[in-house]
């Protein structure tokens, strides 16, 4: 009867565990958001994006220097539509022309451009902003017509008589407004075609950002199965020595206090320097000392250089759990865990290592690991997902299983600096 009590009660100690340390993980997600992402933004770094602008930039915002330099590249296609001409006895009165032919349509552009955004129509409805444009090309190729002839007459190529009613309809001028009007059909479709590169450049991004979105909520997700599942583990542990010795089950709940502690610090990061990440692991290995003796012993050869190397987060104490759990406390004799994490070639490159009995015939990683083993998997892919990092599970030659993950070489910490070592 004192057992069963006992047991229900650690029942209820796990659930009331699992319980605050969901609900703190769900807060901690609202307010991380609400924090991050300013009201309407997509993307939490948008704004500091636009923020950043080149000088270059902010100067071409002003007026001052934009109609300079849009009125010498309607100059300049005037002088090279003139080209041709130099050199003859006429290039003067040519020069001329083309110059008033392509300075009004500096003026009048401007009003294309506005009046095409200004229609009640979406991208999408192509069909209807061409037959709007079908009846504004008309108007806008006579008002280009007429300011042009005003201008030729202005330059002294043409008499202003040119401009009367019944000279701008003659059939002698025709061929002008027809090479007017497919001027204006160029500057349409030129509109168009930016308006849907526009429309396909945002539709990338906004792509990019819901593939990063997807991505950080799947790690996320894995990383809230990965913590219940080693703290059930922990608990049982916990709980199979609450009768034989209550003492160091109190020392085993101090640690599986430092582990919850260290496990809420870290929730909101998918990377941990390493030196953190064998710092969870030295508690979790406490626990496990207790509870295996002499039985267990536990090597740690971590090279300097890597321990502010960037890790996923609660990477090695699954690997070292599955040693101990499937490795390990299989023999009577128990046997001997090492963790080892040195730089190879620019790369960061981490092992565990058992003496246990091995791997079942027929084992794989796709096909028969775990619930740690397959988040872990997932987590470092999902971290790497251009091919740069490698996880195995194998049989050692000598006896035992090796786990043994290969990732680039970052540090982060007191030492970050963003830059891979070479």
């Amino acid at each position: 009867m004192r057992r069963n009590t006992r047991n229900s009660t650690i029942e209820r100690m796990i659930e009331a565990m699992i319980h605050i340390k969901g609900r703190s993980e769900r807060q901690s997600v609202v307010l991380s958001s609400a924090q991050s992402t300013p009201p309407g933004a997509l993307w939490p770094s948008t704004a500091a994006e636009g923020a950043r602008k080149s000088f270059a930039g902010s100067l071409l915002r002003h007026w001052a220097v934009r109609i300079p330099l849009i009125a010498a590249g309607w100059t300049a296609l005037g002088v090279l539509f003139a080209l041709p001409t130099l050199g003859t006895s006429h290039w003067s009165a040519e020069l001329r022309i083309y110059l008033a032919q392509w300075w009004v349509w500096g003026l009048v552009t401007p009003l294309i451009v506005a009046v095409d955004r200004r229609l009640p129509f979406s991208g999408k409805d192509l069909g209807q902003r061409v037959v709007v444009h079908l009846g504004l090309s008309i108007v806008f190729t006579e008002i280009y017509f007429y300011l042009f002839t005003a201008l030729r007459a202005a330059f002294g190529v043409t008499p202003w008589s040119s401009l009367q009613l019944k000279n701008l309809m003659s059939p002698s001028v025709i061929g002008w407004q027809i090479w007017c009007w497919m001027v204006y059909w160029i500057i349409a479709g030129g509109l168009q075609a930016y308006s849907y590169y526009e429309r396909y450049l945002s539709s990338e991004l906004r792509l990019q950002r819901l593939e990063h979105s997807f991505a950080e909520a799947r790690l996320n997700a894995l990383r809230m199965q990965l913590d219940p599942h080693f703290l059930f583990n922990a608990l049982n542990t916990i709980s199979s020595h609450v009768e034989r010795d209550p003492k160091l089950t109190r020392r085993m709940i101090e640690h599986l206090g430092d582990l919850l502690r260290l496990s809420l610090e870290s929730r909101d990061k998918q990377e941990v320097p390493l030196a953190e990440e064998l710092e969870f692991l030295e508690h979790y290995l406490a626990i496990q000392k207790i509870r295996f003796g002499s039985q267990l012993r536990v090597k740690m050869q971590i090279a300097p250089e890597v321990r502010l190397a960037a890790v996923p987060a609660l990477v090695i104490q699954p690997l070292v759990e599955n040693a101990i759990r499937h490795g390990i406390s299989r023999r009577a004799a128990g046997g001997a865990v090492t963790v080892q994490a040195v730089r190879q070639d620019g790369r960061l490159e981490i092992r565990v290592l058992d003496d246990g009995v091995g791997l079942p015939p027929g084992w794989s990683l796709e096909n028969s690991a775990g619930l740690g083993l397959s988040i872990t998997r997932e987590r470092i892919a999902g971290l790497h997902p251009n091919g740069d990092s490698r996880f195995e599970v194998h049989n050692r030659a000598e006896g035992g299983t090796a786990a043994e993950i290969s990732m680039p070489l970052r540090l982060v910490g007191e030492e970050e600096d963003g830059r891979a070592l070479a």
